[in-house]
């Protein structure tokens, strides 16, 4: 009996090991499977739950049978893959090999408030849905699919109604068309350079949905992105809301979180720039997730009532390429009765590069000017002579008539540029009639800066940070360079003295006045000697103007203010 009993054990024992490996061998290929699925751009999730990241796998099918799961991500980054050695920022002006290791999804990190999570109950049942908007030229193959697919998967399916892509002629037309793959993407494809402008119009005309939003071609949406603009949007039909804008690194591709207490701004130059929160400012705010009014928006990112959109006057189609219709949305917005928000609650990343992967074909300068010229001369009204101080050389570019967006603005009954500065950005620093020149006192990249000293202190050289303040001065008609209510000094006739600050009232006008002389040099008018920075301090030198130290350029000379209004017939 010892033997047959014994010959069982040994058979059950070898069955229990051959489902045993057996076991061990699916659950292996099941992981290998879904690691494979993630090399191959992320679009699977493994074994987290999809809720938990804000996925939304409703979208992974729509009607027509396109699937997310069944594009192949490995083929379409194929043929555009950097060659081992070669330049991975020469084609985008960003890492596209770090881009492409990411593939079409990635999880990021949720950088909004902690208020924003629980706010789902308090968005509306019947948000409407959006046309998404994307327009491209030569884009990264996987920074693009990545736009989409983040949109896809972040997005609650029923609030995207479609997405359209513009490809405004890129060299390779199957960018665009291998995309039409994808779940609601629908591409129109121009037979000619256009530009950002014309394409987001073409876009918008194609639209079906009640809401527009516009994205760039190198974002990744975070999670509930929508949501919020929708519900503004669904209450306020005239505001132009855009999400917070984080970071995403040109060079590793590192999601970075931005800061929630900035809005847009601009200068004289035109150049938009971000302003930082007042501590006033943010006392005032009922809530920090609470829709923050901005004077500018950067342009690239943000949503709309479609008709809203095309009532106030969509875009000036005579601008060309890119550069400058920010500040023409923003400007109109304003002006003609609807509002620009941030919305806090609202999370995109955005790859922001350091030059432009594509060329103009007037110029870069010539465009932005052109674009920036044609907004000054229809919403800035007088004010625009300091856009001119700022920038002489636009006077002179060529823009087109204004004759439709002028009809435009008396149409509508929008108020005046001086409206919007008293109301909308009261904390613009508008030059003084009393001034020569005004604004940054630049040597290169460096600028002029009080470093937070007062009156008997010396000054400093400080990178330029375009936000004023310390760095903001004037040179008045008095001979005076002033910041705020104090002015520079100079206590002494000799070499190597050091410029201080003094008080602009009841201080000796010797020791206050400067001549800015054609060669840029700036000299004390008693001394005879020339403002200097070397060795990082700013003293009184013996004149040279040779020396690169001793050259100053304010960023607004009011002798370039100067200038005809435009006619409507050019």
């Amino acid at each position: 009996m010892a033997g047959p009993r014994r010959m069982r054990l040994l058979i059950l024992l070898a069955a229990f090991i051959w489902i045993a490996v057996m076991v061990y061998g699916l659950v292996s290929s099941s992981s290998s499977s879904n690691s494979s699925a993630d090399e191959r751009g992320g679009l699977s999730d493994g074994s987290k739950s999809a809720a938990s990241h804000g996925l939304h796998q409703d979208h992974d099918t729509d009607s027509d049978g396109r699937s997310i799961a069944a594009f192949d991500v490995e083929s379409f980054l194929a043929s555009t893959k950097v060659e081992e050695g070669g330049d991975a920022y020469k084609a985008n002006a960003f890492n596209q090999v770090a881009s492409d290791k990411i593939g079409a999804y990635r999880e990021i990190p949720d950088t909004r408030h902690s208020k924003c999570r629980s706010m789902h109950s308090e968005y509306s049942k019947s948000l409407p849905p959006t046309s998404v908007i994307f327009t491209f030229h030569n884009e990264a193959r996987s920074a693009m699919l990545r736009s989409i697919v983040t949109v896809l998967r972040r997005s609650p399916a029923h609030l995207i109604k479609e997405i359209i892509l513009v490809d405004d002629f890129s060299d390779n037309p199957q960018d665009g068309v291998l995309l039409t793959r994808l779940p609601k993407v629908s591409l129109i494809r121009n037979d000619e350079r256009s530009g950002l402008i014309r394409s987001r119009l073409k876009g918008a005309a194609k639209a079906t949905a009640p809401v527009l939003t516009f994205l760039d071609s190198h974002v990744e949406s975070n999670q509930m992105w929508l949501e919020p603009l929708l519900q503004r949007v669904h209450e306020c039909h005239e505001c132009v809301v855009s999400p917070i804008i984080d970071v995403i690194s040109m060079d590793s591709f590192e999601y970075i979180g931005a800061s929630a207490d900035l809005t847009g701004g601009f200068d004289w130059s035109m150049r938009f720039k971000w302003d930082a929160l007042t501590s006033q400012q943010k006392a005032a705010r009922p809530s920090p997730v609470a829709p923050l009014p901005t004077p500018m928006i950067a342009g690239g990112l943000f949503s709309t009532d479609r008709e809203w959109f095309y009532r106030s006057g969509a875009y000036d189609a005579n601008m060309d390429i890119w550069g400058g219709e920010n500040f023409e949305i923003s400007f109109r917005t304003w002006q003609c009765g609807g509002r620009l928000e941030i919305i806090p609650c609202s999370r995109v990343g955005h790859v922001f590069r350091k030059r432009h992967p594509y060329t103009f074909p007037k110029g870069n300068g010539v465009t932005y000017m052109k674009n920036t010229r044609r907004a000054a001369e229809v919403w800035m009204d007088d004010y625009k002579r300091y856009f001119y101080a700022a920038r002489p050389g636009a006077r002179t570019t060529a823009i087109g008539s204004l004759k439709e967006r002028r009809q435009l603005r008396r149409h509508l009954k929008c108020k005046s540029f001086r409206w919007y500065l008293e109301t909308v950005y009261p904390s613009l620093d508008i030059p003084d009639s009393g001034d020569v020149s005004f604004g940054q006192l630049k040597q290169g990249p460096q600028c002029l800066d009080t470093m937070g000293h007062t009156a008997s202190q010396t000054i400093g050289l400080y990178m330029c940070h375009s936000a004023g303040g310390n760095q903001e001065f004037a040179l008045t008609k008095q001979q005076t360079i002033r910041n705020h209510d104090m002015c520079l000094a100079v206590n002494g006739h000799r070499a190597g003295v050091a410029v201080v600050l003094e008080g602009c009232q009841g201080f000796s006008q010797d020791t206050r006045s400067w001549v800015h002389r054609d060669d840029k040099t700036l000299i004390h008018k008693i001394s005879g000697l020339c403002m200097d920075s070397s060795d990082g301090a700013v003293t009184m030198e013996t004149c040279d103007s040779s020396k690169y130290n001793q050259r100053w350029e304010f960023s607004v000379n009011m002798a370039n203010s100067e200038e005809e209004e435009e006619k409507d017939e050019v």
